[in-house]
């Protein structure tokens, strides 16, 4: 049996959010391979590969839900400004036609 105080694997290492940030940006910007990220910060060269594919997903998801013109407005938000126009504009409609309607049939008697 082996001796639990020995043990081949390496003490996991966690990582702050900014320094998984610098570690994606030296692998992006080519400063650095994932071996030697991995080496710099004391990780398995997987956890490397596995920050940066969650950073390149982040940024992505990011970008994708941006919408022009409207700085720091999610894609939920500009969905509701959207129907909150659109049913503001169908309230103006249906009064418009309303209102004709009561013109041109005059107020009915409610006997």
């Amino acid at each position: 049996m082996s001796d639990p105080s020995v043990s081949s694997r390496k003490k996991r290492r966690l990582l702050s959010a900014a320094e998984k940030y610098e570690m994606w940006i030296s692998v992006l910007c080519g400063q650095a391979t994932q071996r030697e990220a991995a080496d710099h910060y004391g990780v398995d060269r997987s956890t490397v590969v596995a920050t940066c594919r969650t950073a390149k997903q982040g940024a992505l998801d990011a970008l994708a839900a941006a919408v022009p013109g409207r700085p720091g407005q999610s894609r939920a938000d500009a969905e509701r400004a959207a129907m909150i126009a659109e049913l503001e504009r169908l309230r103006a409609t249906v009064t418009e036609q309303a209102v004709a309607l009561h013109l041109h049939e005059g107020k009915a008697r409610w006997d």
